[in-house]
């Protein structure tokens, strides 16, 4: 292998693991919104 393929693959496997990380904080963050609406929505009710 070339080391400029290896160079290439090791590149897409660093982003690749860097995006996992972003969507699990993005989900956290959404689950977390929802959950701020949902306790102001039963605050309201009461």
């Amino acid at each position: 292998m070339s080391f400029v393929k290896a160079t290439g693959l090791l590149l897409i496997a660093a982003l690749g693991l860097s995006a996992c990380n972003t969507l699990e904080g993005a989900g956290e963050d959404i689950r977390r919104g929802g959950a701020a609406i949902s306790d102001a929505a039963r605050d309201l009710s009461n």
